[in-house]
């Protein structure tokens, strides 16, 4: 199979889909790699570093497309991208489809065949394919929200671990999973008072066990939650429902009721964020206020350390990108449940059902496309 890795060209985004030793692998495995002329140069690797083991190097993203049977990339396909896809392609990314009805009938009409990293799972019903990149937001969150809570960027002006005789910022994090668990750690390690807030009792008790001298925790409840986001000078929102729609955890009406310059980081802006205010944001213009608030909302977090971000997800990725490619996507998803609950989207259906009740769109059950 050829296997195509394009440049990707959404703004400030400078992870590459196909580090160098992933290439070298499926290459070892009898494919072919194709890579748009640098396209690997924002996390660090070079077109000399893929050439070197045996990739061919092309001028455009155009060609990279025409060439491939498979993409695999990192972000969800850009319009002008989309238009390159065609019928019978494999596309092997993030796609992030229920807050996007526009890139999904465009791959629906395109005939393409698309796996959503974010959709995959494993036999403990995680998220291998989202999860290294929720472990890097996760420890971003506090560090950009710490710098968003600086006066000079429209802040309270308060420092997160204080000083002595000074109270450190108290930080609220929504959602106890791997986001949630990472940001936690982080904001305390940085001398915060943190809360975590979750509906799950098997997970508080977790974090309790494992964390408990750490940082504390609650019951999502409305009105706890509620109660705790007027105290707070930070709230990282870190919510996911696989596939969906994120649910809106603060309402606009409760900006009013916050402490002036406080801030929202939205972890779950991919999935049209959980805060009602939220509106996506680039790592250029990161940040705005509404009602005195401010708002993180970058849609590309990891993005931000792109090297480290890169070579984490390569790390999840690679397996089923090898098994996509040696066995055909059809063989590969009948053969792994797993993979399979990450086909979204096949030769003009709609395959995945929590986007199809998000955007109101007929899904059909993707195991009925294997037989």
């Amino acid at each position: 199979m050829k296997i195509g890795c394009p440049k990707e060209i959404k703004p400030q985004e400078f992870r590459v889909g196909m580090t160098p030793s992933a290439a070298l692998e499926a290459i070892r495995n009898g494919h072919e790699v194709v890579i748009e002329t640098n396209a690997g140069a924002g996390a660090g690797f070079a077109d000399a570093d893929y050439a070197a083991i045996g990739a061919t190097i092309l001028d455009t993203a155009e060609e990279v497309f025409a060439t491939a049977d498979m993409i695999v990339k990192v972000k969800e396909p850009q319009a002008i991208e989309r238009k390159m896809l065609r019928e019978g392609q494999l596309l092997y990314t993030y796609l992030h489809l229920a807050p996007d009805p526009d890139q999904t009938h465009d791959l629906l009409e395109s005939g393409c065949t698309a796996i959503a990293y974010e959709t995959v799972t494993d036999r403990n019903g995680g998220l291998p394919l989202l999860a290294p990149m929720s472990e890097v937001a996760g420890r971003l969150a506090p560090q950009v929200g710490s710098w968003t809570l600086q006066k000079a960027n429209g802040g309270r002006g308060v420092l997160m671990g204080g000083v002595p005789g000074v109270g450190s910022a108290r930080v609220i994090v929504i959602g106890g999973g791997v986001v949630g668990t990472h940001a936690a750690k982080i904001a305390a390690g940085m001398g915060a008072d943190v809360t975590v807030l979750d509906r799950s009792l098997p997970r508080l008790r977790y974090l309790d066990d494992v964390f408990g001298g750490t940082f504390k925790n609650q019951f999502a409840s409305a009105g706890t939650t509620a109660e705790l986001v007027r105290e707070a000078d930070m709230v990282i929102g870190a919510v996911l429902i696989p596939g969906a729609a994120a649910p809106k955890l603060v309402r606009r009406e409760q900006l009013s009721g916050m402490k002036p310059g406080a801030v929202l980081v939205d972890v779950a802006i991919d999935q049209g964020g959980c805060f009602e205010t939220s509106k996506a944001t680039t790592h250029a213009d990161p940040i705005y206020e509404v009602d005195g608030i401010m708002h993180y909302c970058v849609a590309n977090m990891p993005g931000a350390v792109a090297r480290t971000s890169t070579q984490a997800l390569g790390n999840a990725t690679l397996p089923f990108m090898l098994e996509l490619a040696n066995k055909g996507w059809k063989q590969a998803c009948a053969d792994d449940p797993h993979l399979m609950n990450g086909l979204n989207v096949q030769a003009g259906k709609l395959t995945y059902a929590a986007v199809g009740e998000a955007l109101n769109l007929d899904f059909v059950d993707p195991n009925t496309l294997v037989g």
